[in-house]
């Protein structure tokens, strides 16, 4: 009996920040990529919050707060469609983009403040140097790094190629 069974999803790690224009950019390659794969695609949401942004760490941590309260995607996209509201309101942004959502925009404001997800960014972003990334966004798929920061010109193709020979093979690290 193997590890890993064969209706186990293969995992795409989306290395993303939410105040990167890149980011933003690539959603329509995420949404094609969830919508070709469907359940058989986990898209797994890792943190690279860049210096020079001045609001991207507390972003992360309130996307962490929206992965928590089961709504991270719909968060992470209504964030990066408006990253130049972010640029400019900060924090308050990120707290009404989680109320606009339906979700508790107290408890957003709360885990900003006790920076209870914290852990969770640093150990992202140190992961995410530790493999090479430099830059948003960055995917990594069956041990494959891939750099969307420099270009996202047919780095979708390259996903598709990589995620249909593991599943075709049936193993998540082939």
């Amino acid at each position: 009996m193997s590890d890993t069974s064969p209706s186990e999803p293969l995992v795409l790690d989306v290395w993303c920040e939410l105040q990167c224009p890149d980011c933003r950019s690539a959603l329509t390659d995420l949404r094609a990529l969830r919508e070709r794969y469907g359940d058989r695609l986990e898209l797994r949401l890792r943190h690279f919050p860049l210096e020079k942004h001045k609001h991207s760490f507390a972003a992360s941590q309130a996307a962490e707060e929206a992965m928590v309260q089961g709504r991270g995607w719909p968060y992470v996209e209504a964030v990066l469609a408006r990253v130049e509201e972010l640029d400019r309101e900060g924090e308050p942004f990120l707290v009404q983009a989680a109320r606009e959502l339906g979700l508790d925009a107290e408890e957003f404001d709360t885990a900003l403040v006790d920076g209870r997800h914290i852990l969770i960014v640093d150990a992202d972003q140190a992961e995410g140097k530790a493999i090479g990334v430099t830059g948003t966004p960055t995917y990594v798929i069956g041990g494959e790094r891939l750099d969307g920061g420099k270009s996202q010109e047919g780095l979708r193709g390259r996903v598709e190629e990589i995620a249909d020979r593991l599943l075709a093979t049936g193993s998540p690290d082939a």
